[in-house]
């Protein structure tokens, strides 16, 4: 289907992108009181081994953008297949006390790290990118943790387990 009224492209937009499978991520922070900051984040990707870089975008109109704009670090929790409900509580607009339904601590670099990720990545802030209505933060990795859980997928507004087939390399 091609399309061209705005309005339309970018209902399928959405559409199209919601049906690309990624990880999820919570994408957390200290803000400049002090407070755990945090938002569910799917546009998260690495982007250089050397040095270490990954990066995700967040809405220009999110409100927790006060905190991560001047933060100098941020911390990507990669949420494991049964955190569905860190997922969604991170991801609601109305949710206030998005730290009070979850387990979390403060890593030895002041981030709040999610209990139960499937990995964390802690990382320096390096550069911001205005991009569209969105700002690109690209983050150098300083720390990594891993567990054995296996990792959250999200496909057509779903979230759950990576099937474990995906049929074979050639």
């Amino acid at each position: 289907m091609k399309v061209k009224n705005k309005e339309m492209s970018e209902q399928l937009f959405k559409e199209v992108m919601g049906s690309y499978p990624s990880g999820v991520t919570v994408i957390t922070t200290i803000d400049q009181k002090g407070n755990p900051i945090g938002l569910t984040a799917n546009s998260f990707v690495s982007v250089s081994i050397e040095p270490l870089l990954v990066l995700w975008c967040i809405d220009k109109r999110a409100n927790s953008y006060s905190a991560f704009g001047p933060a100098d670090k941020f911390a990507v929790n990669i949420l494991a297949a049964d955190q569905a409900e860190a997922c969604w509580t991170f991801a609601s607009k109305t949710e206030a006390d998005r730290f009070g339904k979850q387990d979390w601590s403060l890593s030895e670099n002041g981030l709040p790290i999610l209990t139960g990720s499937f990995a964390s990545l802690e990382c320096k802030k390096v550069q911001e990118v205005d991009a569209g209505d969105h700002y690109i933060l690209i983050g150098e990795v300083i720390d990594i943790e891993k567990s054995e859980l296996d990792p959250m997928l999200y496909f057509k507004r779903k979230v759950g387990a990576v099937p474990l087939e995906f049929g074979s390399q050639s």
